[in-house]
């Protein structure tokens, strides 16, 4: 693996965590005000289902070896591309054709 994959597992890996234990904590308790309302995160929903599910398969991708190969067009997805998005499927140029499906 090289050192770029690794660093992106690595963060992947902790980003995953983070959201797995944001999803699994307690609802807070209700607030006593109506403005408190505003601090309340908002419950783990499809949102960060879907975020876990493409954490998990850019995992996978990076096991596999295929990591930064766009799944449409196969070329490379470019550095600065995987490091904005470190779980991107597709390269700039196929993500703009499939109209943000990213």
């Amino acid at each position: 693996m090289v050192q770029f994959e690794s660093e992106a597992r690595e963060f992947l890996l902790k980003r995953r965590l983070r959201l797995r234990r944001q999803s699994s904590a307690p609802p807070p308790a209700a607030a006593s005000h109506w403005f408190d309302t505003e601090a309340v995160p908002a419950p783990a929903g499809e949102e960060t289902r879907r975020e876990l599910a493409e954490i998990d398969a850019a995992l996978q991708r990076i096991e596999q070896g295929s990591y930064g190969t766009c799944l449409a067009c196969g070329g490379p997805m470019g550095l600065q591309r995987m490091r904005a998005i470190p779980e991107a499927r597709y390269c700039v140029g196929c993500s703009g054709q499939l109209h943000g499906v990213e």
